[in-house]
């Protein structure tokens, strides 16, 4: 009797609270996100090219800071909000960011393969970051599958890249760890795409999500409840709520390049990449590289970001490695404070 009293007074515990997720969810309005203020800088098709206002006077390098992102997601994860935000962060530090947004590719869009994002429409805004800050070379900052084309950037591109910073990169797609690669090496890629062309993104989006099902699917959604009685970190957790689910479709062509070329082939590592015609060597990165990658990162493992320190032709290397997720590493307290701050600090001494 005592066991059932306790299951039915959590019961209604549980519902009420259930009432006050949807009582403050409907409070909330529009779930502003990306509030940094930015100007566009240039833009071909729906990808744009921005910079960040300053905020502070004092420069860390005379190079700028171009951020290319994932094409999975949409780039605002670097500034969710005001005490989340990468590029705030950065900023404040004195560096000149300059962003790729990559819009949302269209059906028109399918053809666009990776000598399109790479060869072309990288090349394109690092030469606008250049005519804009009247500077010679640009600093990188390629993050997930964008530090992968960054990589690739840079060994085409060399003169043109002063320091190259990756962030969460897949580098080495073969470690024995790397739950996505065995995902993928199951997809018949050429038949997905012949068949539906660009590929949507809440496909990937359901897959990345069943990578984790209880934690992604179930657990956090439980802890949301928990805090229904608070308007700030139910604001919060709607912010990432609207970025986890806000998925571009992929390019057909670039979708079926980068699973064979990477996730298949491991091209980075076994060498033999070519883009364009023009053959991919990482030794030819020779760059100061600093590799910044996440303990509890499922989708991109340690492992894999590590394997750049062996690759590529660079006599400067340097990681910094934080304890927690793919996503945290962008949003969770502390490495938010330190990422900036370390960044900064790098670029300064190799200005």
């Amino acid at each position: 009797m005592q066991n059932f009293e306790k299951f039915l007074k959590e019961s209604v515990q549980f519902q009420t609270q259930l009432a006050q997720v949807a009582g403050a969810t409907v409070d909330l309005g529009e779930i502003r996100v990306g509030t940094t203020p930015k100007d566009l800088i240039d833009q071909i098709d729906g990808v744009c090219l921005y910079r960040y206002q300053p905020v502070s006077d004092s420069v860390t390098t005379s190079n700028p800071l171009l951020i290319v992102y994932a094409l999975v997601n949409r780039p605002y994860i670097v500034d969710l909000y005001q005490q989340r935000s990468l590029v705030q962060g950065l900023l404040a530090q004195g560096v000149d960011v300059y962003l790729i947004d990559w819009g949302y590719p269209g059906p028109g869009d399918r053809h666009l393969d990776l000598e399109q994002y790479v060869s072309v429409l990288i090349d394109r805004c690092v030469t606008q970051t250049l005519q804009h800050s009247g500077a010679t070379q640009v600093n990188i900052l390629g993050i997930c599958q964008g530090g992968t084309m960054s990589l690739c950037y840079s060994a085409l591109q060399p003169s043109k890249v002063k320091n190259l910073i990756t962030m969460v990169t897949p580098v080495d797609f073969h470690t024995s760890d790397n739950i996505l690669t065995h995902w993928f090496r199951e997809i018949d890629v050429d038949l997905l795409v012949d068949t539906m062309g660009n590929v949507p993104g809440t496909l990937l989006n359901g897959i990345f999500l069943s990578l984790r099902p209880f934690k992604l699917g179930v657990e956090k959604y439980l802890d949301f409840v928990k805090i229904s009685d608070n308007p700030e970190k139910v604001e919060n957790f709607m912010r990432m709520e609207k970025w986890i689910f806000d998925s571009p479709d992929q390019t057909g062509e670039m979708f079926r390049e980068f699973l064979k070329r990477f996730f298949h082939e491991n091209r980075l590592v076994t060498g033999g990449l070519s883009i364009g015609g023009e053959f991919v060597d990482m030794k030819s990165v020779t760059q100061p590289l600093l590799n910044i990658f996440a303990k509890q990162d499922h989708l991109v493992p340690p492992a894999s970001s590590q394997a750049l320190k062996y690759l590529t032709g660079s006599n400067d290397y340097s990681e910094l490695v934080y304890d927690t997720g793919h996503i945290g590493i962008y949003v969770s307290g502390k490495a938010g404070r330190d990422i900036p701050l370390k960044i900064s600090n790098w670029l300064r001494e190799r200005n």
